[in-house]
Formats: C-alpha cells, sequence, structure tokens
C-alpha cells in the first residue's frame, strides 16, 4: 500500500511537473521576451521644496515594435557605454507592468546597475532610477553633495515620489506610460546605500516613513547598519539579499546576517561566493574599459579625475577577481526571479528560491535555508523538479548551438 501510494505521488508529480515543463518559464538569468526601451526625464517634488530628480526609466517593449540604435549611456566626459538591450524611446508593451524603483549606491548614479535594470525590463517590469539628489557623483565632485544622515531620510521620500511620477503619468492622456502602471503593489531593489534606501521603504527612517505601497524588497551588498532590530522585527513583507564574501565595505556579518536573521517573513538570501562590494554595480568596469578603449589605461587615470576608480576596478573588472559577467548573471537570475514570483505571483520562479537549486546548479552561490511559509512541499515536488531540469537542459542546448 505505502508503494502504491508512493507510485502515484510520482505518477501525478510527473504529470504536472511534465505540463509545467512544456510552459517552463523564461530563464530568469537571460534577456526576457520582451524588448527593452529606455527613457530620461526630470522631474520636481513641489511637496519638498521643489526638490528636483532626475530619472531614467526601462521598460518592456512589444518585439514588433523593438526596432533602433541602442542606448548610449555617458560614463565619463564624451565618453560612452552601448547598451546591450536597450532603445531610447520605444512605445512601451501593451497592457499594465510592475513597477520597480531602484536606488543607486553613496555617491552614484543610476546608471550603476544597467545590466540588472535592462534584465528585469526584458522580463516584463518597468524600472525607474533616480539620481538621489545631493548624494551623486556629480554633488561629490561639485561640492553640493548633502550630509549622509540627510541623504539617508531624502531617499526613501525619493522612491514613493518616483512610484507617485510613474502613476500619475499612467493616468495622463496621451502620456507614452499611459495605462502602462500596475497599481497592485510595487518593487524596490538598490545596492549598498541603495540597499539602505531599499530596506527602509518597510521600517521608515527618522521623518521618512514607511511606503505600505511596497511589497517587494531586493537588498543588495547593503548599508542596513542604519536600520535598527525592531524595525527589522516588524518588517512585513517578502525579502531578497544579495552579497558578496568579499566585501569590504558592507560586510556580510554585519550587514546581511542581521536583517536575514531579525526579519520574520520570508526571508532569500544568496552570498556570491568570491564577489566583492563592487561586482553588483557594472559601471565601474563600464567607465574602466571605455577609457581603455580611448587609449586611458589605469595609470593615466588620475589625470582625468578617475584615481577613485584604480583599485575598485582591478578588484573587480579582471583576473584573478571573479568574473563580472558572472555575477551579473547571478543577479539577474535572483532579481527577475524573486520580483516575477513576489510582484505577478508567477509560481515558476519559486522553484530559483530554493537552497537544492543553489546546491545543484549554482556552485558559486551559498543560498541559506530559511523560507518561511511561501510554498509548500506539494508545489516543489510538482513544479520544481523536473521544470528545473528541463530548462537547464534547453540553457545547455542553447549553449552548444551557439558555440
Amino acid at each position: 500500500m505505502r508503494f502504491a501510494r508512493s507510485l502515484l505521488l510520482v505518477t501525478l508529480t510527473f504529470g504536472i511537473a511534465t505540463a509545467a515543463l512544456a510552459d517552463g518559464p523564461p530563464a530568469p538569468d537571460a534577456p526576457g521576451p520582451f524588448g527593452v526601451g529606455h527613457t530620461e526625464f526630470a522631474v520636481t517634488d513641489a511637496a519638498r521644496s521643489n526638490r528636483p530628480l532626475d530619472l531614467r526609466v526601462w521598460y518592456p517593449v512589444d518585439p514588433e515594435d523593438y526596432v533602433g540604435a541602442p542606448t548610449e549611456y555617458p560614463v565619463i566626459g564624451v565618453i560612452t557605454v552601448t547598451s546591450q538591450l536597450a532603445i531610447d524611446d520605444l512605445p512601451v508593451a501593451q497592457g499594465r507592468h510592475p513597477l520597480i524603483v531602484f536606488s543607486h549606491g553613496s555617491g552614484g548614479i543610476n546608471t550603476q546597475s544597467t545590466t540588472l535594470c535592462e534584465g528585469l525590463a526584458s522580463h516584463g517590469f518597468i524600472v525607474a532610477a533616480p539620481n538621489h539628489t545631493g548624494n551623486t557623483t556629480d554633488d561629490v565632485q561639485n561640492g553640493t553633495a548633502v550630509g549622509f544622515i540627510e541623504s539617508a531620510v531624502d531617499r526613501p521620500q525619493d522612491v514613493s515620489f518616483v512610484i507617485d511620477t510613474l502613476l500619475a503619468r499612467s493616468e495622463a492622456l496621451g502620456d507614452p506610460f499611459e495605462a502602462r502602471v500596475r497599481r497592485d503593489g510595487f518593487g524596490v531593489a538598490g545596492h549598498s546605500f541603495g540597499g539602505y534606501t531599499a530596506l527602509a521603504m518597510r521600517t521608515g527612517f527618522i521623518s521618512a516613513p514607511a511606503d505600505d505601497r511596497i511589497v517587494a524588497v531586493m537588498a543588495v551588498a547593503p548599508a542596513s547598519g542604519l536600520i535598527d532590530d525592531d524595525a527589522f522585527r516588524g518588517f512585513d513583507r517578502p525579502l531578497m539579499l544579495l552579497s558578496g564574501t568579499l566585501d569590504t565595505t558592507t560586510p556580510i556579518d554585519d550587514n546581511t546576517t542581521r536583517p536575514f536573521s531579525l526579519v520574520p517573513t520570508d526571508v532569500f538570501r544568496a552570498d556570491v561566493i568570491g564577489a566583492t562590494h563592487t561586482h553588483f554595480a557594472n559601471i565601474i568596469c563600464d567607465i574602466g574599459n571605455a577609457l581603455i578603449s580611448v587609449q586611458l589605461t589605469p595609470n593615466l587615470w588620475p589625470a582625468v579625475g578617475a584615481d577613485a576608480l584604480i583599485q575598485p576596478w582591478f578588484d573587480t573588472c579582471v583576473p584573478p577577481a571573479f568574473p563580472l559577467a558572472e555575477v551579473e548573471r547571478i543577479q539577474n537570475l535572483y532579481g527577475v526571479s524573486y520580483f516575477r514570483r513576489f510582484l505577478l505571483n508567477d509560481l515558476r520562479y519559486q522553484s530559483f528560491l530554493r537552497p537544492k537549486y543553489a546546491n545543484a546548479f549554482e556552485p558559486d552561490v551559498h543560498f541559506f535555508p530559511i523560507d518561511k511559509g511561501a510554498c509548500g512541499i506539494g508545489f516543489e515536488l510538482a513544479l520544481v523538479l523536473l521544470p528545473i531540469a528541463g530548462w537547464r537542459h534547453r540553457r545547455r542546448t542553447r549553449r552548444a548551438l551557439a558555440a
């Protein structure tokens, strides 16, 4: 009788999983089914002394509209980097799409993680990234930077204002984003100080309140020390934490382990073995490689004001550093899977948010086994095992054909 029940379970599981395999999810660590559009514009928050914000937005584009020259991102002076996926000012794909706000690191820029932003857009998300006024690269260079705590209060409110802005555009007749933004919950992602910003959207900080519209938070190498323990214990949304084991700027023990252990809801934590802090911001290598392409080798970077780039570039972009492309792939794998699961309730992506997936397929990822009930064992048996194997087989086949 026990054997018969087991055989029935296996048969049912195989049948359900085979059906899922035929309609498996697009690979989360590869470009998705949409083209990627890009636009930029400036906005002003009248409620905060006319605070200006420069925004870049990446968004899904229907395949038939995906035509044009690739976007050029400025990196330093007149030097630009050509996007791998984005094209400027194309029509937004039909339908309403979830909105994610991306927050850059301290003294950074909103193009710091274009690989992640473009990847998310290709999988159906609108991704808006503000330059946090007073805490950008230009502010540091121009002497207009504000204090750390002041920026820590400004940043979460910037994110809320960006959401308000895109919602307003979605309701404006004739706007390119008219009827394109979903209103039923938003996501936020961020790196370093931006990782703190993402966390603060649910915890609040001093006079910056939590924003209840945020239903999914992805904190990458977060500077989480500003947030106290009680705030983390009240964190009431699923959380994705992504960090590097060689990060000396926001070390894992202080900045990832703490929220991971305190947050009471589902927590997904992936540590990339061998990654540094700057591995999660592709602009470091973009700038360095662009300078080298015009014969400005690292020994000449101080002459163009890029001396601060030298050590991060060597730590991140050239051997023996862990390959940047692999960290980019891993970041997109978990970013796409997490946001598809928790912004779109796409259960197919729960598979990738399991320790067993990392153990089987991601040797450079230590995925921690705390998951407090997002999905039961029946789903895992029925939907996870065979679809993953089939997806991996298709991925290997594509690679073999491309070789």
